[in-house]
C-alpha cells in the first residue's frame, strides 16, 4: 500500500468516534438550549 493511503488509516484510527464538530449548527443550538434549560432547572430547583 501507498504511503498516503496508510496515513488516511492511522488518522481515522486516531479520530474520536462522536465530535461535536461533525453536527450541524442546528443541532449544536437545540444541544445548547436543553444544556442551557437543564442549568435553569437546577437553580430553580435549589432555590424551591
Amino acid at each position: 500500500m501507498s504511503v498516503a493511503r496508510e496515513r488516511v488509516k492511522a488518522e481515522a484510527a486516531a479520530a474520536p468516534a462522536f465530535s461535536l464538530l461533525r453536527l450541524s449548527s442546528l443541532a449544536r443550538c437545540g444541544g445548547a438550549l436543553i444544556v442551557i434549560a437543564g442549568l435553569w432547572a437546577t437553580v430553580f430547583w435549589a432555590l424551591a
